[in-house]
């Protein structure tokens, strides 16, 4: 591959960054903005996504459904209060044509749940198709899960 333009590479970590302080802050609102109009998430595990079965645990193919699922959150869903803390590795690009970028992130997730408790909830990587321009977006982003054992509700996007 050729070399990657760094203010690219800026641009990609720059979107992750971004993406991972809001769901750390619980700004969830904030969540279907990092997608483009006809952006999609999905969260699988790696053995799934290894053996192209399309089995989600979470999918949204629309920022629409992701505003539905943030209402959701917070005025039907019943959940122990929780927050999250991400770790991102260095990103790598692993394609880049034109507008479109594809990246791949590793990701260490600690849940904090509301007596205090920290305890590592998720492992694995992020596989982003991101749309650059003046506000980078994420076009597909799919969240492999390292493990498919998931301790409880899965509530909070990752």
């Amino acid at each position: 591959m050729a070399t990657i333009d760094p203010r690219v590479q800026w641009q990609v970590e720059n979107l992750l960054a971004r993406y991972v302080h809001a769901l750390d802050d619980d700004r969830l609102e904030d969540w279907p903005g990092f997608f483009s109009s006809t952006g999609r998430y999905r969260i699988t595990t790696a053995e799934n996504h290894a053996a192209g079965l399309p089995l989600c645990i979470v999918q949204a193919d629309s920022p629409a459904m992701m505003r539905d699922r943030v209402a959701a959150l917070r005025h039907a869903n019943i959940y122990e209060a929780q927050g999250y803390r991400h770790v991102v590795s260095s990103t790598l690009i692993t394609r880049a044509e034109g507008a479109i970028v594809d990246a791949v992130s590793n990701f260490h997730v600690a849940r904090v749940m509301h007596d205090g408790a920290t305890l590592l909830f998720a492992t694995g990587r992020y596989i982003d198709r991101i749309l650059l321009g003046d506000a980078p977006l994420f076009e597909d982003k799919r969240v492999l899960l390292d493990s498919r054992r998931i301790d409880t509700l899965m509530a909070i996007p990752l």
